[in-house]
């Protein structure tokens, strides 16, 4: 408990203070409110985690229905780490860059609204209420909103946020139907009620459903994503990270809480969906990413990939649940839970190193950088962990978590119907597939930005960030390699955080994780320790090696080969256009490509060609046939509703009297 008030005040302190002084101070005063309240924070969700015991207290309202309730169980927790995990280095990152950015909104209110947006997501997970939950969900929404367009307030970042308030707000509205219908008839409407309630099969699937699409585009599930590749890169970095790192998560919170812990599960599917949802969310993320120049937005698309990644995870927990496989189902939803936290600190890293790219060219753009990593090496470094262990390679975190997806839907073969084993094996290989575009998508990434030569003026002066900003990037590439190499101190936590989950076997994860990690029935074995100490072994051999052989290993400086042209320049390098295009070739039936050719001849003969611009675009399905038509449908319905606008006062009392006596009618027949 004292953790807690520590982290309220810390984070309260660290906005009001923000407020009050002007110039650095501000700033330094916002951060260090950030980093108490998230060290807090992380203290307060590991002391539940190893104690196995809720903390829980409550504000008294004026009505029992308006008490601010508060629980932090073992799931809400795990969220709570993560929360404070991610805190601490973007606050610490944010005192930098908010002084080298030039924004549109002082960066006294930045610091403000960034630490309620800190405390609201704590909130929210702790939240064991309707009323408690649904106030501090849309606190949270609110405050990232101002800081989605805190940093310039174009038209492109005002209509970013204009996506992201609309589709907020729109899931705000199914989440709290989806609670109000769950807690229809009970005296306080708290989370511990709603588990005991009598409801209906047909009414929990409702409930579901609504919880499903509310929390799903909270949590940018496609096709509901199409605020997230707006808004993170319209955001200030850090903010981003936060974002993309967690928030995007409490999405995943919402349905594992709803579905699993409130409703007590249902049936199989429910996790066919969330599955199919999930693997669709993850292929299409990617195969976007991959046609992306903008870095943000390239980072976008991959949250959209990693999310679908995660609710693969809960569908599969959902699927073995329903049928009676507890182990399994524990199995599962800790490689979902595992791949949330991997997540929440690859991506923030991934975000701050953008961020640092843009502070140091003024570019988001990929090919106007180039040859970034001389000039920035510690950022090269840090974005180099980062794209590595997104791409899942061991050693570390990233290749866990997703060892353990595919063991869990390799698992998936026990269910014994023919549908569910032909579902396990598609999503098998849309899971790989995804896995070796983000592989090839990060390549791109990485290699555009960072090798060669610079692109743009700006690229060929660009400097390091200042320490600060270093900081939060080596915090999390850390974190990154430490996770990585030794899942086994993540093991405890991740099996403590499901363990109350009602048909949820966990015991038999909590040790499997450890040197060795093991799949369910001991299919097959792995251990990212020993391939880290095999990798390190290997980089120690290769100076002896060289020895033995006699390798002359004095410098050598040589021209490149250049295809016969004496000098080398930035036009001779590879794109990130044509590095994509052959994968835009193969998926040029989901792209549909639009290509513009421009040619300039020279003034004096046609034959002499002056310069040539080309311009390539991938069409967006799901705005073009989804959101296009409902924004006509709903400018139409706006137009026609002026008719009844008739000035009258008259009019205007009937309007209200016929709403009521609607409402009453509905009262009555509920």
């Amino acid at each position: 408990m004292t953790f807690l008030v520590l982290m309220t005040a810390g984070f309260l302190g660290g906005a009001v203070s923000a407020l009050v002084p002007r110039g650095g101070l501000s700033r330094w005063l916002a951060a260090a409110g950030a980093v108490a309240g998230g060290a807090c924070a992380m203290a307060a969700a590991l002391q539940v985690l190893l104690k196995h015991g809720n903390i829980s207290f409550a504000l008294p309202g004026a009505d029992p229905i308006l008490a601010l309730t508060f629980t932090l169980d073992p799931l809400g927790a795990f969220f709570l780490l993560l929360i404070g995990l991610a805190a601490i280095p973007a606050a610490v990152y944010g005192i930098e860059y908010t002084r080298c950015r030039t924004t549109d909104v002082p960066p006294r209110l930045l610091g403000c609204m960034l630490n309620l947006f800190f405390l609201s997501m704590s909130l929210v997970v702790m939240a064991s209420g309707v009323f408690s939950f649904l106030l501090f969900w849309e606190t949270m929404s609110l405050a990232s909103y101002f800081l989605v367009i805190s940093e310039n307030q174009s038209a492109e970042t005002l209509t970013a946020g204009g996506w992201y308030a609309g589709m907020a707000h729109a899931g705000f509205a199914l989440i709290a139907l989806a609670l109000l219908l769950a807690a229809a008839g009970t005296p306080g409407m708290l989370f511990s009620e709603i588990r005991v309630a009598p409801l209906s099969p047909v009414l929990k699937d409702v409930i579901f459903g609504m919880a499903l699409l509310g929390f799903g585009s909270k949590a940018g599930m496609v096709p509901l994503h199409v605020w997230l590749p707006r808004a993170h890169p319209a955001a200030p970095s850090h903010v981003s990270a936060m974002m993309s790192g967690v928030m995007v998560k409490l999405g995943i919170y919402g349905i594992v809480r709803i579905s699993l812990d409130l409703l007590g599960g249902g049936p199989s599917w429910w996790g066919g969906l969330v599955l199919a949802l999930g693997a669709g969310s993850a292929l299409l993320g990617v195969l976007y990413a991959l046609m992306e120049h903008d870095l943000k937005r390239l980072l976008a698309y991959h949250t959209v990939e990693n999310v679908g990644l995660i609710l693969m995870g809960v569908g599969l927990a959902l699927i073995f649940h329903s049928n009676g496989l507890a182990s399994l189902a524990a199995f599962a939803l800790v490689a979902a839970l595992f791949h949330t936290l991997n997540h929440g600190a690859f991506k923030s890293l991934l975000f701050l190193g953008a961020g640092s790219v843009l502070h140091a060219t003024g570019t988001r753009n990929m090919e106007e950088m180039g040859g970034l990593i001389r000039r920035m090496p510690v950022t090269s470094a840090c974005f180099l962990v980062g794209a590595a262990a997104i791409s899942g390679l061991p050693p570390l975190n990233g290749f866990a978590s997703e060892w353990m997806l595919f063991q869990s839907l390799l698992a998936g073969a026990r269910i014994p119907h023919s549908f569910v084993a032909a579902m396990m094996g598609l999503a098998v290989g849309m899971l790989a597939l995804t896995a070796g575009l983000a592989a090839a998508c990060f390549v791109k990434a990485f290699g555009i930005s960072f090798l060669a030569l610079p692109r743009s003026a700006k690229a060929g002066h660009a400097h390091e960030v200042s320490r600060p900003m270093q900081f939060g990037m080596l915090f999390l590439a850390a974190v990154c390699i430490i996770i990585g190499i030794l899942p086994s101190w993540v093991a405890p936590f991740l099996a403590h955080s499901v363990a109350g989950l009602p048909g949820i076997d966990a015991s038999a994860v909590s040790f499997r994780l450890g040197l060795l990690m093991t799949s369910p029935g001991q299919a097959s074995r792995t251990s990212p320790t020993i391939l880290a100490l095999l990798i390190l072994l290997a980089i120690a051999l290769i100076p002896l090696v060289f020895r033995i052989l006699r390798v002359n290993l004095n410098l050598r400086f040589g021209e490149s080969w250049g295809c016969g042209r004496v000098g080398q320049t930035a036009r001779m390098e590879y794109t990130g256009t044509a590095f994509a295009e052959p994968l835009r070739r193969v998926f040029a039936a989901l792209y549909r490509p639009t290509k513009d050719v421009t040619i300039d001849f020279h003034p004096e003969s046609k034959y002499f060609v002056q310069s040539i611009q080309y311009e390539s675009r991938v069409r967006t399905w799901f705005e073009e046939y989804l959101y296009d038509p409902i924004g006509r449908g709903v400018r139409q319905l706006g137009s026609s509703g002026r008719r009844i606008q008739s000035g009258s006062v008259h009019w205007y009392i009937g309007y209200i009297f016929l709403a009521l006596l609607v409402l009453l009618l509905l009262a009555r027949w509920l």
